[in-house]
């Protein structure tokens, strides 16, 4: 694994845009302070540039250099989940302008997964992560399923995990106040 972690950074750090298991299904990702492999990412997927995507971070300390303001609530479920959370913020910063939505709002997670989170904590910077498929299309739920449309277009494939099928993509709410909407189940 730490093999995979190192190549996987290269490739990040020279702007390429990965494909790799999350602590969900598999994902495109790329260094999510750089605009020039976000738009990669939305090309590759042929998504409109509207729609943000998902940001992971390895912790409650990286995610605080990403949005304005961790709310209470928000650590707790964090703390607490029992599977995979998304939770879309206000105020996001530091981040590509492009991968954060146009009210300023972006979707984080805090990885529970080994190879991401070392990924990430090694890389020092969050990662984009959004389902590794074309805009319409269904999410594969496992490496096989994947496109050669999504194969032939990314820059680094990580040789992992690749006989892991998961059909659960991560829970995703939003916290407005003392409200907690959500958005997918």
């Amino acid at each position: 694994m730490k093999q995979e972690i190192q190549n996987t950074i290269e490739a990040i750090e020279k702007d390429k845009v990965i494909l790799y298991p999350t602590d969900t299904i598999w994902g495109i990702g790329c260094d999510a302070t750089c605009e020039k492999a976000v738009q990669r990412i939305y090309e590759i997927k042929n998504r409109v540039a509207t729609k943000s995507m998902i940001i992971l971070v390895s912790d409650v300390e990286m995610l605080k250099n990403y949005v304005e303001y961790v709310p209470e609530k928000a650590i707790e479920i964090i703390k607490n989940q029992t599977r995979p959370t998304t939770i879309i913020y206000e105020g996001a910063k530091n981040l590509a302008k492009n991968v954060v939505s146009s009210d300023g709002t972006i979707a984080i997670r805090v990885v529970d997964n080994e190879f991401c989170k070392e990924l990430i904590r090694t890389y020092k910077k969050p990662i984009v992560s959004t389902s590794a498929n074309l805009s319409g299309e269904p999410s594969p739920t496992s490496f096989k399923e994947i496109s050669n449309a999504i194969l032939d277009n990314v820059d680094y494939i990580v040789n992992l995990h690749r006989e892991k099928i998961s059909t659960v993509a991560s829970k995703i709410i939003k916290i407005s106040g003392e409200e907690i909407i959500v958005i997918r189940e």
